[in-house]
């Protein structure tokens, strides 16, 4: 009967994993591409969904606050650097964990100068408010060796003040206190003024291309640096218009094994029967926490289902050891770019996708998967009618 029970519940749940349509956080207007100038390119201001403001700019609201390491921290104390602010959830296992991999990729690709780049973000969690709680978040996401790293917390009414000063919307749900805020990149020059206002969504997914532009906005607001390509592989031609859409064929990939990079493995491999496309990484507490699901649900399918983990932007040692500690048997593959990430659009991680036997995308889960609740659904596309 416990099986039955968690059918009933799972089933309620359908239509939404079904549909999966991805929620804008954000209730910024659409960018303006064209008003970026070079070198940043059309291309990268769609994917940052940039708006780059026009003169006389204004100036960006200061506020004091306390950051990971308990020393105070406002933004007046930035003057002369390039500031990008964000607004972070200090509880949020998924889409935050792409901010983090991607802030850590946006200064390799700045080099000298990210001595001059300060990424800032506000906490965004009222119900979290603690040094410890951003601490934590900076240690585990891999940020905390990064001195232009700056996470900053407060009392409930002080990060309300400043999100609202901002514009940036927060709420929480009052029953499952899970926060819901605005995912906007703020561009503020050395004189404290609001440059350019971006978003953090689902093209972030793309690590290497979103950090190059990240990376490359942020240098061009600072004296001499404007002109100058940042390190990293600028994005050309036209950003995606969308998620993978369901029913349609599932974006292509071949990627390196991730213990064994000489043995690639391609989507193509498993066709003819249903794939599982787990996207996961090291830095993700969730992702950590599903792995052992996964596995038990690919020990219990059997050959019936194909397994495919693929590892987003991270190192591949501390990977292969969360892996081997899990004891994950299916083929782990590396998406040292987030390349196959950015194609499926994935919102944040963990994320799930899964491939119908003649290749088409049958399901977009954003989130964690129990062993329980990914089988039932495998099982209920298999017996859906034709």
């Amino acid at each position: 009967m416990a099986w039955a029970a968690a059918g009933l519940a799972i089933a309620v749940a359908l239509a939404g994993i079904f549909l999966a349509a991805l929620r804008p956080e954000s209730a910024t207007g659409p960018a303006d591409p064209g008003a970026a100038q070079p070198p940043l390119g059309s291309a990268a201001a769609e994917l940052l969904q940039l708006d780059v403001l026009s003169a006389p700019l204004d100036k960006a609201p200061d506020f004091s606050l306390t950051d990971q390491n308990g020393k105070n921290v406002s933004l007046s104390q930035y003057r002369g650097k390039s500031v990008v602010l964000s607004f972070n959830d200090d509880e949020c296992e998924d889409l935050c964990t792409l901010l983090a991999q991607d802030v850590a990729a946006a200064n390799t690709d700045l080099g000298a100068a990210a001595a001059d780049v300060v990424f800032l973000s506000v906490n965004a969690n009222p119900l979290h408010t603690a040094v410890k709680d951003v601490k934590a978040w900076t240690d585990g996401h891999g940020l905390a060796s990064a001195p232009n790293w700056v996470f900053g917390t407060g009392t409930p009414a002080q990060l309300s003040t400043v999100a609202a000063s901002y514009h940036v919307p927060v709420s929480v749900n009052p029953k499952t206190g899970e926060v819901l805020h605005g995912s906007e990149l703020f561009f503020i020059d050395p004189a404290g003024k609001e440059a350019a206002i971006g978003q953090f969504g689902t093209g972030s997914a793309n690590t290497a291309l979103f950090s190059q532009a990240m990376a490359q906005t942020a240098a061009d607001q600072l004296p001499g640096r404007a002109g100058c390509p940042v390190g990293g592989p600028a994005p050309s031609g036209n950003a995606p218009a969308g998620p993978a859409a369901l029913g349609q064929p599932a974006p292509a990939f071949t990627l390196p094994g991730l213990a064994d990079p000489g043995t690639p493995h391609s989507l193509a491999e498993a066709k003819g029967k249903y794939t599982v496309v787990n996207f996961w990484a090291s830095t993700c507490t969730a992702c950590a926490g599903e792995m052992p699901e996964l596995q038990k649900a690919h020990t219990d399918l059997g050959s019936t289902v194909a397994f495919l983990g693929i590892d987003v932007a991270d190192p591949a040692a501390p990977a292969a050891a969360l892996a081997a500690k899990n004891g994950t048997s299916y083929p782990l593959l590396a998406d040292a770019n987030g390349t196959t990430a950015g194609a499926y659009q994935i919102p944040g991680l963990p994320f799930t996708a899964i491939i119908a036997p003649d290749g088409t995308l049958a399901v977009r889960h954003p989130g964690t998967f129990s062993a329980e609740q990914l089988e039932y659904v495998l099982h209920t596309l298999e017996n859906a009618p034709s």
